[in-house]
Protein backbone atom coordinates (compact mmCIF):
# COMPACT_ATOMS: atom_id res chain seq x y z
CA UNK A 1 0.00 0.00 0.00
CA UNK A 2 2.82 2.39 0.87
CA UNK A 3 4.39 1.81 -2.56
CA UNK A 4 1.08 2.60 -4.31
CA UNK A 5 0.80 5.85 -2.36
CA UNK A 6 4.34 6.79 -3.32
CA UNK A 7 3.67 6.02 -7.00
CA UNK A 8 0.51 8.11 -6.93
CA UNK A 9 2.39 11.02 -5.33
CA UNK A 10 5.12 10.79 -7.98
CA UNK A 11 2.54 10.66 -10.76
CA UNK A 12 0.81 13.75 -9.41
CA UNK A 13 4.11 15.63 -9.25
CA UNK A 14 4.81 14.80 -12.90
CA UNK A 15 1.26 15.55 -14.06
CA UNK A 16 0.69 18.49 -16.40
CA UNK A 17 -0.66 21.71 -14.95
CA UNK A 18 -4.35 21.12 -15.64
CA UNK A 19 -6.55 23.32 -13.52
CA UNK A 20 -9.72 21.58 -12.32
CA UNK A 21 -11.45 24.23 -10.22
CA UNK A 22 -14.27 26.30 -11.70
CA UNK A 23 -13.48 29.54 -13.49
CA UNK A 24 -15.53 32.51 -14.57
CA UNK A 25 -18.18 31.85 -17.19
CA UNK A 26 -17.25 32.06 -20.84
CA UNK A 27 -19.30 35.25 -21.14
CA UNK A 28 -16.93 36.85 -18.60
CA UNK A 29 -13.91 35.63 -20.58
CA UNK A 30 -15.31 37.17 -23.77
CA UNK A 31 -16.28 40.49 -22.18
CA UNK A 32 -15.01 43.44 -24.20
CA UNK A 33 -14.06 41.25 -27.16
CA UNK A 34 -15.68 41.22 -30.57
CA UNK A 35 -15.43 38.92 -33.57
CA UNK A 36 -12.28 39.58 -35.61
CA UNK A 37 -12.82 36.85 -38.15
CA UNK A 38 -14.57 33.60 -38.94
CA UNK A 39 -13.79 30.76 -41.30
CA UNK A 40 -14.44 27.07 -41.96
CA UNK A 41 -11.76 24.41 -42.00
CA UNK A 42 -12.19 21.92 -44.81
CA UNK A 43 -9.86 18.96 -45.24
CA UNK A 44 -10.08 16.84 -48.39
CA UNK A 45 -13.50 18.30 -49.10
CA UNK A 46 -14.88 17.52 -45.63
CA UNK A 47 -16.03 20.35 -43.37
CA UNK A 48 -14.31 19.95 -40.00
CA UNK A 49 -15.17 23.03 -37.91
CA UNK A 50 -16.05 26.70 -38.02
CA UNK A 51 -13.49 28.89 -36.25
CA UNK A 52 -14.21 32.31 -34.72
CA UNK A 53 -11.58 34.63 -33.26
CA UNK A 54 -12.64 37.07 -30.52
CA UNK A 55 -10.36 39.92 -29.42
CA UNK A 56 -10.40 43.47 -28.15
CA UNK A 57 -10.07 46.42 -30.50
CA UNK A 58 -6.43 47.00 -31.42
CA UNK A 59 -5.53 43.31 -31.56
CA UNK A 60 -2.06 42.97 -33.11
CA UNK A 61 -1.72 39.69 -34.98
CA UNK A 62 2.07 39.91 -34.97
CA UNK A 63 2.04 39.96 -31.16
CA UNK A 64 -0.87 37.57 -30.55
CA UNK A 65 0.99 35.84 -27.69
CA UNK A 66 1.00 39.06 -25.67
CA UNK A 67 -2.76 39.68 -25.82
CA UNK A 68 -5.86 38.09 -24.34
CA UNK A 69 -8.21 36.62 -26.94
CA UNK A 70 -10.50 33.66 -27.50
CA UNK A 71 -10.79 31.16 -30.32
CA UNK A 72 -13.94 29.10 -30.70
CA UNK A 73 -14.13 25.92 -32.78
CA UNK A 74 -17.68 24.83 -33.62
CA UNK A 75 -17.34 21.21 -34.70
CA UNK A 76 -19.23 20.02 -37.77
CA UNK A 77 -18.35 16.33 -37.26
CA UNK A 78 -17.83 13.95 -34.36
CA UNK A 79 -14.25 13.57 -33.10
CA UNK A 80 -12.52 11.66 -30.32
CA UNK A 81 -10.91 13.98 -27.76
CA UNK A 82 -7.64 12.00 -27.86
CA UNK A 83 -7.50 12.49 -31.64
CA UNK A 84 -8.04 16.25 -31.23
CA UNK A 85 -5.20 16.32 -28.69
CA UNK A 86 -2.81 14.36 -30.93
CA UNK A 87 -3.60 16.44 -34.01
CA UNK A 88 -3.09 19.62 -31.96
CA UNK A 89 0.33 18.42 -30.81
CA UNK A 90 1.27 17.51 -34.39
CA UNK A 91 0.32 21.02 -35.53
CA UNK A 92 2.21 22.59 -32.61
CA UNK A 93 5.34 20.66 -33.58
CA UNK A 94 4.92 21.91 -37.15
CA UNK A 95 5.33 25.49 -35.91
CA UNK A 96 8.78 24.89 -34.48
CA UNK A 97 10.76 22.64 -32.19
CA UNK A 98 9.02 21.28 -29.10
CA UNK A 99 11.18 19.36 -26.64
CA UNK A 100 9.96 15.84 -25.91
CA UNK A 101 9.25 16.49 -22.21
CA UNK A 102 7.02 19.47 -23.07
CA UNK A 103 5.34 17.52 -25.86
CA UNK A 104 4.43 14.69 -23.49
CA UNK A 105 3.15 17.09 -20.79
CA UNK A 106 1.11 19.03 -23.32
CA UNK A 107 -0.36 15.91 -24.90
CA UNK A 108 -1.36 14.55 -21.49
CA UNK A 109 -2.94 17.90 -20.56
CA UNK A 110 -4.93 18.08 -23.80
CA UNK A 111 -6.08 14.47 -23.50
CA UNK A 112 -7.27 15.23 -19.96
CA UNK A 113 -9.17 18.32 -21.11
CA UNK A 114 -10.52 17.70 -24.58
CA UNK A 115 -13.69 15.59 -24.57
CA UNK A 116 -15.12 13.61 -27.42
CA UNK A 117 -17.14 16.09 -29.47
CA UNK A 118 -20.27 15.70 -31.52
CA UNK A 119 -21.32 17.84 -34.46
CA UNK A 120 -22.57 21.11 -32.97
CA UNK A 121 -20.26 21.09 -29.93
CA UNK A 122 -18.08 24.17 -29.40
CA UNK A 123 -14.71 24.25 -27.69
CA UNK A 124 -13.54 27.75 -26.85
CA UNK A 125 -9.97 28.42 -25.82
CA UNK A 126 -8.95 31.66 -24.12
CA UNK A 127 -5.31 32.75 -24.28
CA UNK A 128 -4.22 34.47 -21.08
CA UNK A 129 -0.77 36.02 -21.58
CA UNK A 130 1.87 34.87 -19.11
CA UNK A 131 -0.63 32.45 -17.55
CA UNK A 132 -1.77 29.85 -20.08
CA UNK A 133 -4.93 28.67 -21.79
CA UNK A 134 -8.47 28.29 -20.45
CA UNK A 135 -10.95 25.97 -22.16
CA UNK A 136 -14.76 25.77 -22.31
CA UNK A 137 -17.12 23.24 -23.89
CA UNK A 138 -20.42 24.71 -25.07
CA UNK A 139 -19.82 27.63 -22.70
CA UNK A 140 -19.09 25.44 -19.66
CA UNK A 141 -15.69 25.37 -17.95
CA UNK A 142 -13.46 22.45 -18.93
CA UNK A 143 -10.17 23.44 -17.32
CA UNK A 144 -6.87 25.15 -18.00
CA UNK A 145 -3.28 24.48 -18.90
CA UNK A 146 -1.22 26.86 -16.80
CA UNK A 147 1.77 27.03 -19.13
CA UNK A 148 2.37 30.20 -21.20
CA UNK A 149 4.59 28.33 -23.68
CA UNK A 150 1.83 25.78 -24.29
CA UNK A 151 -0.73 28.54 -24.83
CA UNK A 152 1.42 30.44 -27.35
CA UNK A 153 2.21 27.27 -29.29
CA UNK A 154 -1.38 25.97 -29.13
CA UNK A 155 -2.98 29.17 -30.42
CA UNK A 156 -0.16 29.48 -32.94
CA UNK A 157 -1.85 26.57 -34.75
CA UNK A 158 -4.27 29.21 -36.07
CA UNK A 159 -2.47 32.53 -35.56
CA UNK A 160 1.23 31.97 -36.21
CA UNK A 161 2.60 33.06 -39.59
CA UNK A 162 3.99 29.48 -39.76
CA UNK A 163 0.52 27.87 -39.50
CA UNK A 164 -0.24 24.97 -41.82
CA UNK A 165 -3.47 26.80 -42.76
CA UNK A 166 -2.47 30.31 -43.94
CA UNK A 167 -5.86 31.01 -45.58
CA UNK A 168 -7.58 30.20 -42.29
CA UNK A 169 -5.23 32.54 -40.44
CA UNK A 170 -5.93 35.32 -42.93
CA UNK A 171 -9.70 34.87 -42.55
CA UNK A 172 -9.50 34.87 -38.75
CA UNK A 173 -7.39 38.03 -38.77
CA UNK A 174 -9.39 39.86 -41.43
CA UNK A 175 -10.69 42.60 -39.12
CA UNK A 176 -7.26 43.14 -37.57
CA UNK A 177 -5.72 43.39 -41.05
CA UNK A 178 -8.41 45.84 -42.15
CA UNK A 179 -7.43 48.20 -39.32
CA UNK A 180 -3.73 48.10 -40.16
CA UNK A 181 -2.65 51.22 -42.12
Amino acid sequence: MHRATLLLALALCAAPAVQAQPAPALADALQGKSVLGQTRLRVWGFSVYDATLYARPGFDAQRFGEQRFALELAYLRDFDGADIAQRSLDEMRGLGPVDEASAQRWLAAMKALFPNVKAGDRITGVHVPEAGARFYLNGRWLGAVDDPAFSRQFFGIWLSPRTSQPAMRAALLQAAAARTP
